[in-house]
């Protein structure tokens, strides 16, 4: 697997990168992990407009999903005049109705359908493309997922958005790679079930037996710095830090 970092930061974009967004690809199959604020321009230095197989959104929070509303135009509006096939769509219940709203003035309340194929996420193995994905719920305000993929012996966890949560530790269970949300700074944000540290990032790695930590989802006020400190101060295993356009071989 080949994993790119579309957009990597947290909440709102930085002047260096846009919001949460990874492209994973294998045997020529592009799957999308989510698609936040600024992604959809950034995506294009990677793959064309058209190019992508299927698209996982972990939650709905604007950081992960909005930039779906651009995308709907240029799937529904295609420059050819021919409309784009649905394009698998993975989300939780209601992703349907979150962007329909978001977008406003679409032609119908269908049409967000008529280019995107809606499925909902609950936490469930099954396949996309070539990939063995396992979901689970994972700590949040709003329903959102973390995701496991499996394909050729190896293991890519992405947490989403979450707090400290077993449901984390089984996903990135012996990971090859776990890309992981450290959107706090140990000893100035304590907000149970929202988002992790960089110490509980790496505490996460640590009783998962993750082989590799990415740190992600780092707010444009937080010092990435501190959280890759505070990563490695409890896991031995190699920590960085994601940054736009960086690429992983899994």
């Amino acid at each position: 697997m080949k994993l790119t970092v579309v957009g990597c930061s947290g909440s709102f974009p930085s002047a260096e990168s846009a919001c949460s967004s990874y492209l994973v690809e294998a045997d020529g199959f592009r799957l999308l992990l989510d698609m936040g604020n600024g992604a959809l321009g950034e995506l294009q230095r990677h793959c064309g407009l058209y190019d992508l197989d299927a698209i996982f959104l972990s939650h709905l929070h604007a950081d992960h999903c909005i930039d779906m509303c651009g995308y709907f135009v240029a799937r529904y509006y295609r420059h050819d005049g021919g409309r784009c096939e649905p394009l698998p769509v993975y989300g939780p219940e209601g992703t349907e109705h979150r962007l329909t709203t978001a977008y406003a003035d679409t032609p119908s309340a269908s049409s967000m359908s008529e280019v995107f194929d809606f499925h909902t996420v609950k936490p469930s193995t099954f396949e996309i493309g070539p990939f063995l994905v396992h979901t689970e719920r994972v700590a949040h305000p709003v329903e959102a997922y973390g995701i496991r993929i499996e394909h050729g012996g190896k293991t890519l966890t992405y947490s989403g958005d979450t707090g400290v949560t077993p449901a984390l530790d089984d996903l990135a269970r012996d990971a090859d790679l776990f890309l992981c949300e450290a959107a706090f700074t140990h000893g100035k944000e304590d907000i149970p079930d929202l988002h992790l540290n960089g110490r509980e990032a790496g505490e996460t790695a640590a009783r998962a037996g993750a082989r590799r930590l990415i740190l992600t989802h780092i707010a444009p006020w937080t010092d990435p710095q501190v959280n890759l400190a505070d990563a490695r101060a409890v896991y031995s295993g190699p920590v960085g830090l994601a940054s736009r356009g960086a690429t992983y071989e899994i």
